[in-house]
């Protein structure tokens, strides 16, 4: 789905409460529908909490602007008060301040977030709903699904548990509660607008719960509730014209939260199913270039050497029409479902090869065998997110392009010595075009760590090829 002319901020969910059984409809007056509100607001609350954290301005050098006035300067007020709420413009450099909400899932302190409130964060605080302050330390986070685990000391806490998201129902009435503008524990309500609403840029992995409870930024990280008691979301990111609520704001669903959370508790990080393709969407264009009779599958753009897919047979240029007998939907929802799956798991595929119809039988791989990409990467000295329109706004992009967007650049590294500088759009890596981080991460699959990496960067209108050796 094309948002055009608004921007995603990202904004902070929550957790799900302690599931209570499925009430029977209730034909009550509005004085007891106001009280199943008040019953769970009550509930949840003791067991939200607004987090703080401490990032070492060091960690984010401000290359290629100057006086701070570039969109990723540590000290630009503009996209820091509304992406995370950070504040101040000080002379010299100072600690930057953050803020977001969580929601405490175990009575031994482990709290979920998102993973975007406490990236980079050198310190954590949390702030409990009777106003007691505590530290946390970071358990693991899951850029992916912008899903972070923090935990602080503690052994009796109220908690939150996660609900069951499938059995949302478009209209069922919710209740976000965070921490907008520093508010603490501030509830409101809504409905659920939609759900499964993918291809936002938000996240690599999406299948987002919309809804119009009204959620602003510090909401980011804080829980969406049902009216039985259960967290079914987490409050992640809004559309908006201005920064604040528009009506629209999208959670991520408990049921992928839930399995986000039990890796990272369990192992302290996220392994998923790994097919080792690089997919693009059949349009009208590539449908009538490959002679078929309608729009449908995904079309294989390449294959990572060694990958599932290769020793499946899989081959660039196949369509894949469908898997485990069920049609793809879209590129959106098949990438999100084979991330779901456990490695090892087989998936039977049904593929359009130069009009021959063929089936094929993987074995996934595990998507940790993409630590790999996250270890050149770091090596390369760089992270980068998702373009989205906002962005596209603030760095002089025209709509439509595409690539990934430099977030940080670590002093010394040797992207930071060839010249590469936050707001950067990569382009193509080592030939291969980059639409997003997912293309971004399977172009980095294919490169040795003792080799030289080719990025084509733009910047503003100039467009230039780096190479950069990794060592």
């Amino acid at each position: 789905m094309k948002i055009r002319n608004l921007f995603i901020a990202a904004l902070l969910v929550t957790f799900s409460i302690q599931a209570a059984p499925k009430a029977a409809p209730c034909e009550c007056g509005p004085q007891q529908f106001s009280k199943a509100f008040t019953k769970v607001a009550k509930q949840a609350s003791p067991a939200v909490v607004f987090i703080k954290v401490e990032i070492n301005p060091a960690d984010n050098e401000n290359f290629g602007f100057q006086d701070g006035q570039g969109p990723y300067s540590p000290f630009n007020d503009d996209f820091l008060q509304r992406f995370f709420g950070f504040q101040g413009k000080p002379s010299t450099p100072q600690p930057q301040i953050g803020q977001g909400s969580g929601f405490i899932v175990s009575a031994d302190g482990y709290i979920m977030t998102n993973a975007h409130v406490v990236k980079g964060a050198d310190k954590i605080e949390v702030t409990l709903n009777d106003g007691e302050v505590k530290t946390a330390t970071l358990i693991g986070a899951d850029p992916h699904t912008d899903i972070a685990i923090i935990k602080m000391d503690t052994k009796d806490s109220p908690f939150l548990k996660l609900g069951d998201s499938e059995s949302l129902e478009v209209g069922e009435w919710v209740i976000a509660i965070g921490s907008p503008f520093q508010l603490q524990a501030s509830v409101t309500v809504g409905v659920v607008s939609a759900k499964g609403r993918q291809g936002l840029n938000i996240s690599d992995l999406e299948d987002f719960i919309q809804t119009d409870a009204a959620i602003n930024p510090g909401n980011s990280g804080g829980p969406l509730i049902d009216l039985n008691g259960n967290v079914i979301g987490i409050n992640t990111a809004i559309v908006s014209r201005s920064g604040g609520y528009m009506g629209i704001g999208f959670a991520i669903p408990s049921n992928m939260a839930r399995n986000v959370m039990d890796q990272i508790i369990q192992k302290g990080s996220v392994t998923r199913g790994f097919l080792g393709v690089s997919l693009q969407p059949v349009d009208k264009e590539i449908a009538a270039g490959f002679n078929l009779s309608k729009v449908e599958g995904v079309l294989i753009s390449g294959i990572e050497k060694g990958s599932p897919a290769e020793k499946a047979g899989l081959q660039q240029g196949d369509i894949i029409l469908e898997y485990n007998n069920k049609p793809i939907k879209s590129l959106q929802s098949f990438r999100y479902d084979i991330s779901l799956m456990n490695p090892e798991s087989k998936v039977n595929l049904k593929v359009n090869r130069k009009g021959k119809i063929m089936s094929f039988t993987v074995t996934l791989g595990s998507a940790a065998e993409g630590g790999s990409p996250a270890v050149i990467s770091q090596k390369l000295g760089i992270e980068v997110e998702n373009l989205n329109s906002e962005l596209s706004r603030q760095l002089g992009y025209t709509a439509g392009e595409e690539g990934v967007v430099v977030t940080k650049v670590k002093p010394g590294s040797p992207a930071a010595m060839a010249g590469i500088r936050p707001g950067f759009l990569i382009q193509a890596l080592n030939h291969k075009k980059i639409a997003n981080t997912s293309d971004y991460e399977a172009a980095l699959h294919d490169t040795s760590q003792n080799k030289r990496v080719l990025l084509l960067v733009r910047n503003g209108k100039m467009t230039r090829f780096y190479s950069i050796r990794i060592e």
